[in-house]
């Protein structure tokens, strides 16, 4: 009987995906990999951003892997140190160190024909049968082409690369962005600011939530000692996240219900009949990311704020002029601006069989069959990919579902069934009209310009519940995929 190929990994990325992967591949005895993390640290998102008032704005007992819960977190919605801190306790707790590579940042990969050649910013060649792309969506940060921007005099910073040697106490700051960063770290840094403006070119509904409620040290200590009843808390989480996803995937007396929810949380904390006008957006709450917060309002409202709609036309040596002419005076911009959340693995070299490049396999727009896997690039998957369920299903849910689907593929390999495996064209598209169809009574498709959207056109999220995820992703299906 011939003994069993142990097969080559490896998974760029040391985020919530790439953690997952990791562990799923150890605990079903698949040890040849490596983590190429091209940040210092591990934690993706987590680690990249550092802003003052970051916060998680999923329920902490809900924003956890299930194989390795953590009973005593801080708060009802976990502040991002706390979050990345979780994440490196994992990394210790599973023995991953040994597996990783920090600063190693992934700059091309080729697939050989029967596996891929790998390669890192510093040189290092890595050879593998098989590629986990857990890169996430939100690495490459966005900062607008401001006219003048680079005459300004004072300090500029992107949240997703803040520099706490940069003082904020007692300066006039612009804050640019109105998604959850934009009101994050507006209310973190609003008490202390000489004066705080925020440029807000299409307002976001701002759900009242109470971010800064913590989690009672006795919740933590009877969670400790019961696992049980930590594991019927996931559960029960996981039962709201269910409802979650109905509300946004199909109209009904629930979406209704957080919508007036979100309308009624600006009436009552925006008094002000002007305000409250330029604070309304023109599109249905949940069309775009919801944002939550029970201090954003509040802090705009404080003498020191002031909340500016009209658009910007230049900024200048010492601030900012909007297209109405007036001149904001500023000595601190700080982008919220987001991330370019399409790119996934790109700028890498990434070719793929026939030396088709991924810049050309999606020039129409990122594509993967159920979130993993893309014709023309065989023995590669994506964790979190394309259309993945950003917007309705819990991230390391979703992470572990995926990890377990791609864990299946490389056990089969391992057994000799194949020596490559790719998804069909047919199959994507199949995938992607069952898609395209699923997504006309979602909220996201009621009319707003979100960066769910590809430059193609297409909303880049799942419209699908968690069961139907769970039952796409349980088993390999042989007849989507050519195995040779």
């Amino acid at each position: 009987m011939t003994a069993p190929r142990e097969p080559r990994i490896v998974i760029i990325g040391a985020g919530v995906s790439g953690i997952a992967s990791a562990i799923t591949l150890r605990r079903n005895g698949l040890n040849d990999f490596v983590i190429l993390e091209k940040g210092s640290d591990v934690g993706g998102v987590w680690h990249w951003n550092r802003y003052p008032g970051l916060t998680c704005d999923v329920p902490s007992q809900l924003y956890q892997f299930g194989f390795a819960p953590k009973p005593d977190w801080s708060h009802i919605f976990a502040p991002g140190p706390e979050i990345q801190g979780y994440l490196a306790d994992v990394v210790d707790r599973f023995e991953l160190r040994s597996h990783l590579r920090l600063n190693a940042e992934v700059v091309a990969a080729e697939f050989t024909g029967s596996g891929w050649r790998v390669e890192t910013g510093d040189g290092a060649v890595y050879e593998a049968d098989f590629v986990i792309a857990a890169t996430g969506v939100l690495h490459h940060p966005a900062t607008p082409d401001i006219p003048g921007l680079g005459e300004f005099t004072g300090d500029v910073l992107h949240t997703a690369r803040w520099d706490d040697a940069v003082p904020t106490a007692g300066r006039r700051i612009a804050v640019i962005g109105t998604g959850s960063t934009g009101v994050q770290v507006v209310s973190a840094l609003q008490p202390k600011a000489d004066r705080i403006t925020h440029f807000v070119r299409s307002p976001q509904w701002v759900i009242w939530a109470p971010m800064w409620m913590p989690q009672p040290a006795l919740v933590g200590a009877v969670l400790d000692r019961l696992p049980q009843v930590n594991q019927t808390l996931y559960q029960v989480g996981m039962a709201g996240a269910k409802l979650f996803t109905d509300v946004v995937t199909r109209p009904s007396w629930r979406r209704r219900a957080v919508q007036e929810f979100a309308r009624l949380s600006l009436r009552a904390q925006v008094r002000d009949p002007d305000m409250r006008e330029q604070l309304t957006p023109d599109y249905q709450p949940l069309c775009k990311r919801q944002v939550l917060s029970g201090s954003y309002y509040r802090a705009l409202r404080a003498r020191n704020a002031e909340l500016v709609t009209m658009g910007i036309d230049a900024v200048t040596a010492t601030g900012i002029r909007t297209v109405d002419g007036r001149h904001h005076e500023i000595d601190m911009i700080v982008f919220a601006t987001g991330f370019q959340a399409h790119n996934y693995m790109r700028p890498m070299n990434l070719v793929g069989r026939e030396g088709i490049s991924i810049d050309d396999a999606w020039a129409k727009g990122p594509r993967a069959y159920w979130m993993t896997a893309i014709p023309g690039f065989p023995n590669l998957f994506t964790v979190l990919g394309p259309n993945s369920p950003t917007g309705s299903i819990p991230l390391h849910h979703a992470a572990e579902v995926t990890a377990k689907y791609i864990t299946a593929w490389i056990q089969r390999w391992r057994a000799g069934e194949f020596d490559t495996v790719e998804v069909t064209e047919s199959a994507t598209e199949r995938f992607e009209a069952e898609v395209g169809e699923a997504l006309g009574p979602t909220v996201w498709s009621t009319g707003c310009n979100s960066w769910y959207f590809t430059e193609g056109g297409n909303i880049d999220l799942l419209p699908f519940n968690r069961r139907t995820m769970e039952s796409a992703l349980a088993t390999p299906d042989d007849r989507d995929f050519r195995l040779r």
